[in-house]
């Protein structure tokens, strides 16, 4: 079977899930035993969101090859267990950048390059890329239809609806249906406002996904099919659900799934009965997580970026994992660093563990470090995560080892650097250089990276391996070249090294129950159907 195009479009308000429905679409049709793969076109401008902050966009997901992208795919990989890569993620700014560059080789010599059809050509051979081996591509559009942005976008699917038939493309428009509490009324024009800005642009939605809070009655449907041209069986309830894990059989129930095979001419019996043991043997079966934990633990994440918790998607979603693998409901206490604590012992007083997440420059530090120290004098249960771990070894260099002045050159210039600026390390047998002026886009330590683990080690028998991968995303690491004797002064032992032993790569504690920090970003690998053993074995302790 050739490839087979499904485009996912937002409409009426931004933030409506598109991602989570571009997971969940994904998830049904592997259900059904398709192959499928998933790319994201953003319209911003930026090369990708590793410059952006996290107030402005959310998490910056990390794929395993390094690339920097939207927190949208972290929805793909946990849903489906695919591996993106950097040829999933197209941004604005990628497409200008190679279409600039082929105009200053030559390779458009004579010719004025134009948004049609220079830049929609790059839009569609970016779409196609990658389809020999796979049955579904499904693309996701980021922003709102309307946005002056997405133009490009919109033009370049309405060119492949032609150019690929529609019989092997699809338009799935997701959109919103606001509750009238006075009025106790669903309203539907937002919703034929939205079709009809897509229908100018000539694009026709195949399939309407309306997001709403309350139940859509048959009227309401047969409503939105008469004005948005489309089946009434083709308008799709997607209401508002506890947790994301409970969309893909509530999407299956609607009929969604049922909807997409018959437009593709591939609806049988067969296919229908796999996908109801396949969905109630990994989705419905995750309900009882969801619904009927027989323990509770309450964690609290001491961050800088806690007033939007879209900045910590990935974290949440493996602290609620390793719940799973516990059959515990995890309760997380989101702990502002940058609020002014005269006591934050006091905020932590009724926590089963404590978590410092990664994140950039100073502000929230000293906070996060009491923190630190609190879980460390109390034998509280302890997790750190890149900065985490960073400040949890200055933690104990200066309250235990007694070295006041140790610091990050991320912080300052002056003092004992225990924490330090790397300019060169190996990747996959490659050296990789950087500098502290150079520019800020791509120049971390970003993505897998092999770990020896120590044998014998609480990280070892967490792992139950002696290497693991993990993704990473920062640019400071631990100076033990220089200060491997003021580490020995504490308790610390640095249960995982980079294969050449010349970066900590993991740190324990030698006198805590459960005292772990890990300088890359596990909760990027972490999946609800396979935790990762960092955060269950995190929440077994906080049991």
């Amino acid at each position: 079977m050739l490839s087979s195009f499904i485009f996912i479009t937002g409409g009426t308000i931004s933030s409506l899930g598109k991602g989570v429905a571009a997971a969940s679409i994904g998830a049904l049709l592997q259900a059904r035993g398709y192959s499928i793969r998933i790319k994201k076109l953003d319209p911003y401008i930026n090369i990708d969101p590793g410059t952006m902050s996290p107030y402005k966009h959310g998490e910056v997901f990390v794929m395993g090859d390094g690339c920097e992208a939207d927190l949208d795919f972290g929805h793909y990989e946990r849903f489906t267990d695919i591996k993106c890569s950097a040829s999933d993620s197209l941004t604005t700014g990628k497409i200008y950048e190679k279409v600039l560059a082929k105009e200053r080789r030559g390779d458009y010599l004579g010719s004025d390059i134009q948004v049609i059809p220079h830049i929609t050509d790059e839009i569609k051979d970016f779409i196609l890329n990658g389809r020999e081996d796979i049955d579904f591509m499904i693309c996701e559009i980021g922003g709102t239809v309307g946005d002056i942005e997405g133009l490009p976008y919109i033009e370049a699917i309405r060119q492949l609806t032609i150019d690929l038939g529609k019989a092997k493309t699809m338009c799935i428009h997701l959109t919103y249906l606001p509750y009238i509490r006075v009025a106790e009324e669903l309203k539907t024009k937002p919703t034929q406002h939205s079709v009809r800005q897509l229908q100018s642009m000539g694009v026709q939605p195949d399939i309407i996904l309306c997001r709403s809070e309350k139940n859509i009655t048959s009227d309401i449907k047969t409503k939105i099919s008469r004005l948005c041209n489309t089946k009434p069986e083709n308008v799709i309830a997607a209401l508002d659900a506890e947790n994301i894990y409970l969309i893909p059989n509530m999407y299956h129930l609607a009929g969604l799934d049922r909807q997409i095979c018959r437009h593709f001419a591939i609806f049988n019996e067969k296919s229908e009965e796999q996908a109801e043991k396949e969905i109630h043997r990994k989705w419905v079966s995750l309900e009882h997580a969801v619904h009927a934990p027989s323990k509770f633990a309450k964690i609290a994440v001491v961050g800088k970026y806690i007033k939007l918790k879209d900045a910590y998607m990935s974290l949440a979603q493996a602290i609620a994992h390793g719940g799973f693998a516990n059959d515990a409901k995890i309760e997380i206490d989101w702990v502002d660093a940058k609020e002014n604590f005269p006591n934050i012992e006091n905020r932590l007083q009724n926590v089963s563990g404590i978590l410092v997440p990664g994140g950039f420059d100073s502000s929230g530090v000293d906070a996060k470090i009491a923190a630190i120290k609190f879980a460390r004098e109390n034998k509280i249960p302890f997790l750190g995560i890149c900065l985490g771990m960073q400040l949890a070894v200055i933690e104990s260099c200066r309250n235990v080892a007694g070295i006041a002045a140790a610091t990050s050159r991320e912080f300052s210039e002056e003092g004992e650097l225990v924490i330090d600026f790397m300019d060169s390390w190996y990747a996959n047998g490659i050296l990789e250089c950087r500098t502290m002026s150079g520019n800020k886009g791509n120049s971390m330590r970003l993505g897998n990276y092999l770990c020896r683990i120590d044998p014998g080690s609480l990280v070892h028998k967490i792992y139950g391996a002696t290497e693991v991968t993990e993704r990473h995303r920062h640019r400071f690491e631990v100076n033990i070249k220089k200060y491997a004797e003021i580490f020995e002064k504490t308790t610390i032992r640095f249960s995982g090294m980079s294969m050449d032993g010349t970066l900590p790569e993991i740190m324990e504690l030698r006198d805590h129950p459960f005292f772990v920090a890990t300088q890359a970003h596990p909760e990027f690998r972490s999946r609800p159907f396979a935790p990762h053993p960092l955060f269950a074995s995190f929440i077994e302790a906080a049991l």
